[in-house]
């Protein structure tokens, strides 16, 4: 099993998954370079909710198609829990979780700590944590924050940072990885 360690390079974790899966079909938004890496002609995701106790076990591409039931099933598992309210989750995203869970080679599912969020929820935790941004990508369903138990937080960030798409914070003292579809960038919290 190839392990991301703290000190592997980016060049070296991606040279060591090169010959791993080949994307068949090009990815709806196929615009950022890197894009969906060892993501493979099936994507599948697998959480379970922190906060809810729900778990979410589903493929959601096959060669080169979105299957729509199993995006529904998704926004409703990223929904904002507080508000109950469910939008169309950014399936950039869900690409960018999915390829970095496979690129750590783990059956562990994520830990959702926090999906898609409503600007009420948001105004909320941004009174108790001046660490949330007014503007996050969480009100605008493209966010999320995960850890897993058998990789670290630099194992999950090195991950993440591989699919060259969006935004990487690592979070140790929280012990959990905020990914989303923004630009990309990376940042300590």
């Amino acid at each position: 099993m190839t392990v991301i360690g703290k000190t592997t390079s980016r060049r070296r974790l991606l040279g060591a998954f090169a010959g791993v899966a080949v994307v068949s079909a090009t990815p709806v938004y196929a615009s950022v370079a890197g894009f969906l890496r060892n993501a493979g002609d099936v994507r599948r995701i697998s959480m379970r909710s922190q906060r809810t106790g729900e778990s979410i076990h589903t493929i959601y591409w096959i060669e080169g198609k979105y299957i729509n039931p199993a995006l529904e099933e998704i926004n409703y598992f990223m929904r904002d829990w507080r508000q109950n309210e469910v939008i169309s989750y950014d399936r950039r995203n869900i690409d960018i979780l999915a390829a970095s869970h496979r690129l750590m080679e783990t059956t562990e599912p994520y830990t959702l700590l926090s999906g898609y969020r409503s600007t009420k929820t948001n105004a909320l935790l941004r009174r108790s944590n001046r660490g949330v941004a007014s503007n996050s990508y969480h009100i605008k369903g493209m966010a999320a924050d995960v850890r897993l138990k058998s990789r670290s937080v630099s194992q999950m960030a090195a991950a993440g940072k591989a699919c060259k798409s969006g935004g990487i914070g690592k979070y140790n003292g929280s012990n959990f990885v905020h990914m989303d579809s923004g630009p990309v960038r990376s940042w300590r919290g």
